[in-house]
């Protein structure tokens, strides 16, 4: 974790004034498109994202160590998902749309996420237009939930291994294997489009 997100930690054990609202503000965001996106329909999802908050808030006497903070929330928003997922209300079906940039590789390399072998050659307009952003949603859509849950904690929430780990309660190896298979399937799609997208690129020129 970061500097800043261990003192809001340290700061939300605490109960220092002002730490929650700044634990809001940083994670309501995240904790509705993790809802949206592994359970669909926005109203319902946006109940849990809340819901999520205020066990937190109401829990906070478990959260000993800083450190701990975002497998422990991650942990609480899956729980709050599934309670509402076995309910029906969800459609599972939908899927919260995702930012290209979320996967985007860093220019430094070490983000750790999604790798797309031919992102780099497509050009920047092309790799905003929806075409592509409609692919990559249904591409995510249709990963197995298992998959879907470790891509999500893993390459968009930035989760740790044995943080997702812990969220999920597998094996970091189990983590490691199903966050691989995620990959292959969103590249193998995503891969697709943006050869295709090169060639046009190319015919125009």
């Amino acid at each position: 974790m970061e500097s800043a997100e261990l003192q809001l930690a340290d700061d939300l054990i605490h109960r220092r004034p002002g730490a929650f609202d700044q634990f809001v503000d940083l994670y309501h965001g995240k904790l509705f498109r993790y809802t949206y996106t592994m359970c669909g329909h926005r109203d319902d999802a946006e109940e849990v994202a809340q819901e999520t908050l205020m066990k937190v808030f109401e829990n906070l006497q478990q959260l000993r160590d800083p450190a701990r903070l975002k497998p422990w929330v991650w942990q609480i928003a899956r729980n709050a998902c599934f309670s509402r997922h076995r309910k029906s209300i969800f459609a599972p079906s939908a899927a919260q749309e995702l930012s290209l940039d979320d996967l985007r590789p860093l220019k430094d390399g070490n983000s750790g996420r999604l790798e797309i072998a031919d992102w780099s050659a497509v050009p920047e307009t092309l790799a905003s237009q929806s075409e592509l952003r409609g692919v990559l949603n249904h591409a995510v859509k249709t990963l197995p939930e298992l998959y879907r849950a470790v891509f999500l904690l893993r390459d968009v929430e930035g989760l740790s291994t044995e943080e997702a780990a812990t969220v999920l309660e597998v094996s970091e190896d189990v983590v490691k294997t199903r966050l691989h298979r995620a990959r292959l399937a969103l590249r193998k799609q995503l891969d697709g489009v943006l050869r295709g997208a090169q060639v046009k690129e190319a015919a125009r020129r």
